[in-house]
């Protein structure tokens, strides 16, 4: 990549089992999650990678957690920029945004994320209600990152269609099933949520959708070629998705993998600019 170029992780957690426990770490397939991971354990990692900068992502839905996380992006200089959650359904959201703006380490706000891919509602985005917490988000200046599997990728293109000022962003290209090798309905999905301007993807989140012992590169690659394609590099970030990444990858082995996918496209727009612009780094 060049050494000008530093790395942007637009996509990583950090939890405590002792101040809460994560309950969707069930099974024996995501039994080594279930463990403590901090930011103190993540940075040697990143420094070693020439990663620079980190986006810290909700992690679950309870209202304490993003206070907690903005208070770790003012201690710790790896951090710089939080994806929280709050209630978007909640009447006085826009209030509640400002709150978090207000606490230590309030600017580090920089978006707001709904597990949405465990709402049994496939247009759960599109609910009067949450259609006004996304209103607020957008007053707020903060973008909006969408966790779904690809039977809810229809919704978003109507709710970033409706809402043309906010910017939407894919997490982990909306979880083709790559295991499987099927493209269908997925892809086109997913080209017609990237028809839209408002929308950016995060190269992420792919070793985990795909066999956690076996997968390769060439298993990954057709479903990068096509956000590549979608979006373009300039509407396209690496992220780790750390710790999860773990479980089929080390944190360098996702980085090199997401180098050898994006081969010699603008390296300088996935690794480092496009998120530094869409999460005002």
């Amino acid at each position: 990549m060049g050494a000008a170029v530093t790395v942007v992780d637009a996509h990583h957690h950090v939890w405590d089992l002792s101040v809460r426990d994560q309950d969707w770490i069930t099974g024996p397939e995501l039994q080594p999650l279930r463990r403590n991971f901090t930011v103190d354990d993540l940075a040697p990692e990143a420094r070693e990678a020439g990663v620079d900068r980190t986006v810290l992502v909700q992690t679950i839905t309870v209202a304490e957690e993003t206070p907690e996380f903005l208070a770790l992006a003012a201690e710790h200089d790896l951090i710089a920029g939080v994806v929280g959650w709050t209630d978007l359904t909640r009447p006085d959201v826009a209030d509640e945004l400002a709150r978090l703006r207000e606490l230590p380490g309030g600017r580090y706000l920089k978006g707001i994320r709904h597990q949405v891919q465990g709402e049994p509602d496939p247009e759960w985005l599109l609910r009067a209600d949450v259609r006004r917490g996304l209103a607020a988000v957008t007053d707020a200046g903060l973008v909006h990152d969408l966790v779904v599997l690809p039977h809810q990728l229809p919704a978003c293109v109507k709710a970033a269609a409706d809402h043309p000022g906010l910017t939407f962003v894919l997490d982990h290209l909306g979880k083709p099933p790559i295991a499987s090798g099927e493209r269908e309905p997925w892809e086109t999905a997913v080209r017609s949520l990237a028809a839209l301007s408002n929308t950016v993807c995060k190269l992420s989140g792919m070793v985990t959708e795909a066999d956690l012992a076996s997968w390769t590169v060439d298993d990954l690659r057709p479903y990068a070629d096509v956000v590549l394609d979608a979006f373009g590099p300039d509407r396209l970030m690496y992220g780790s998705d750390w710790p999860v990444c773990t479980l089929a990858a080390s944190y360098g082995q996702v980085l090199d993998t997401a180098r050898e996918l994006t081969g010699k496209s603008d390296r300088r727009q996935i690794f480092e600019t496009t998120a530094t612009r869409v999460y005002d780094l």
